[in-house]
């Protein structure tokens, strides 16, 4: 059985142009998980549209299709006849929420939402919740969550999120974005904000979400939980127990607009010294078996020096989640860095 498989338009037409060899390295991550084996996967152009195609034994099984509707990149997916037809398959994508929980926020440094979705589908096939993608429960952590585009993407999937920020502002913007969007669509939820404290001083402030997706859900009792504290990265030991998160994943400051130094230790927000220093408090945030995808400037810091730093946080690069690298601006070229904690 031959499957053709259409890519999403993107907005941003930089990202387009990559789309096709970024959705083939995704997919080689995907067919990990598959129970059918694809072969034959290449990048095709029919009437001047991208298409990713594949081969496959037999007919893609149910839930195989319901695991590749998450594609980021995937549009609408096809089965090829004999005589080049195309027959729709109907996808069925993790969708738990509307779409605009991921598409209102607009603000300068938001990473691409396409992208933040592909980060995250690859770690956590990386990890030993794949089995669960489809399932929910699995909680995604992201150290580095700015105004919280993965802790949305990790929402609409169904899983939990816990998310750290050091800029108050960003904290209070998302708050308040999340508690609007919340009430605009009639969903049950309660909030919380208070301080966090340690030998009786604020050593961080918390939010917390719980929601019901549908009123189904909050009948039932199936809720998710959605963490932010605002705080420094540095100091998650000091506000999270171990062991809390099943992935991390987060996009590392470029070291062009996104760079920021400060701070007590005057760590600068460049992607190897900060990573150096928080290494070792990711690290203790994650669950046995857990993976951590990164997102860095390779311009900036060259895959070989993340990949060593992370080596020497105890975890282990998984050299099959590759192919990612791809242009953001002139002078931002992005990769993707995937490690495991051993189980």
């Amino acid at each position: 059985m031959r499957y053709a498989l259409l890519l999403a338009p993107s907005a941003n037409h930089v990202y387009a142009a990559q789309a096709p060899a970024l959705a083939r390295a995704e997919l080689a991550v995907f067919a990990g998980a598959l129970a059918t084996p694809l072969d034959e996967v290449a990048e095709t152009t029919v009437a001047g549209v991208d298409y990713l195609v594949f081969e496959a034994p037999g007919r893609l099984p149910a839930r195989d299709v319901a695991l590749l509707s998450n594609l980021s990149a995937a549009y609408a997916l096809f089965e090829v006849t004999d005589d080049d037809l195309l027959r729709p398959v109907e996808l069925t994508p993790l969708a738990r929420y509307d779409t605009d929980l991921i598409t209102i926020p607009k603000y300068a440094g938001k990473t691409n939402e396409q992208f933040t979705r592909l980060l995250l589908n690859v770690t956590l096939l990386a990890s030993d919740s794949a089995g669960r993608f489809l399932d929910g429960g699995v909680v995604v952590g992201d150290p580095l969550c700015g105004r919280g585009t993965t802790l949305n993407q990790a929402l609409m999937y169904g899983h939990d999120g816990l998310g750290i920020e050091i800029d108050g502002k960003d904290v209070e913007i998302y708050l308040s974005f999340l508690k609007t969007y919340l009430k605009r669509k009639r969903l049950k939820h309660t909030t919380d904000f208070h301080p966090v404290r340690r030998d009786k001083r604020t050593v961080a402030r918390r939010m917390e979400v719980v929601v019901a997706a549908s009123k189904d859900d909050h009948r039932s009792g199936v809720t998710q939980k959605l963490v932010v504290l605002h705080a420094d990265t540095l100091d998650a030991q000091a506000v999270l127990r171990p062991a809390c998160v099943d992935v991390i994943v987060t996009d590392l400051p470029y070291g062009v607009a996104h760079g920021s130094h400060g701070g007590e230790r005057g760590v600068s927000r460049r992607p190897a010294q900060l990573l150096a220093a928080a290494l070792p408090e990711w690290e203790r945030l994650l669950r046995p078996g857990g993976a951590m995808g990164l997102s860095f400037n390779t311009r900036v810091s060259p895959r070989d020096e993340v990949a060593e730093l992370v080596e020497e946080s105890g975890l282990t690069v998984a050299d099959d989640v590759t192919g990612f690298l791809h242009r953001v601006d002139q002078t931002v070229e992005r990769d993707v860095l995937v490690a495991r904690k051993p189980a």
